[in-house]
């Protein structure tokens, strides 16, 4: 009856706009993550990593919005963090090998989804704290909002793979905005807020660093395998 009576609020339908809104301004970089993780898969798997790995991604940062504040206030877990960001994304940029075989290949669809679940989890630690405002501890607003923008991620997610297929570099540009992240997230950390707040520039430098990083240990690690 609670639920229902939800439903008829006209705040209920606001707030689920603002959660909704929110996602689409945020799930960008997620959608990149998601489309470099599937992309080296054979087609007919790509569709299948980009629908687990955003199911999955929004029941994680669903359960992740509840205890963010705490989480946030844990010294050390944004660098921890913000480097695995840096790995995931020279991993991504790294041309894996070929493999052939139904069971490689479904190694290569859970590698694909866990890599979406451990950078999505990662790069929404900051995301969450404003879908958490909107839905103003009302649980049900929260589900439904996030759960309404996994529709919006799979089509971007599809559709950065379309492009990278198309444009090569964004594969690079991609994997930056994924060392960017890593790097502003790294900075965002508890024990380095003293030196943030009084270098305006660090956050940048972080993010410009982390971004460098990622490119050029990718194509350190492309070139090492070639050979």
């Amino acid at each position: 009856m609670e639920y229902l009576q939800s439903f008829q609020s006209p705040e209920f339908w606001w707030g689920l706009l603002k959660i909704i809104w929110i996602n689409i301004l945020l799930s960008g970089d997620n959608a990149v993550v998601i489309a470099l993780a599937a992309r080296g898969l054979p087609a007919h798997q790509q569709k299948r990593a980009i629908v687990f790995g955003s199911g999955a991604a929004v029941v994680l940062r669903v359960i992740l919005t509840v205890i963010a504040a705490w989480l946030l206030e844990l010294e050390g877990l944004q660098i921890v963090g913000g480097l695995l960001l840096l790995w995931i994304g020279a991993q991504l940029l790294a041309d894996e090998e070929e493999e052939d075989g139904e069971a490689k290949e479904y190694a290569s669809l859970m590698a694909a989804v866990r890599t979406i679940l451990i950078a999505d989890l990662v790069m929404s630690l900051d995301n969450v704290i404003g879908v958490a405002a909107a839905a103003q501890g009302n649980q049900l607003l929260l589900i439904l909002g996030l759960a309404i923008s996994i529709p919006l991620v799979v089509f971007g997610s599809s559709m950065m793979i379309k492009l990278m297929d198309r444009f090569p570099v964004i594969i690079v540009l991609g994997a930056g905005l994924i060392g960017w992240v890593g790097g502003e997230t790294i900075a965002n950390d508890v024990l380095l807020q003293t030196v943030v707040q009084d270098n305006e520039w660090a956050r940048t430098a972080f993010a410009a660093a982390g971004a460098a990083l990622v490119i050029a240990w990718g194509r350190w690690m492309e070139r090492k395998s070639a050979e």
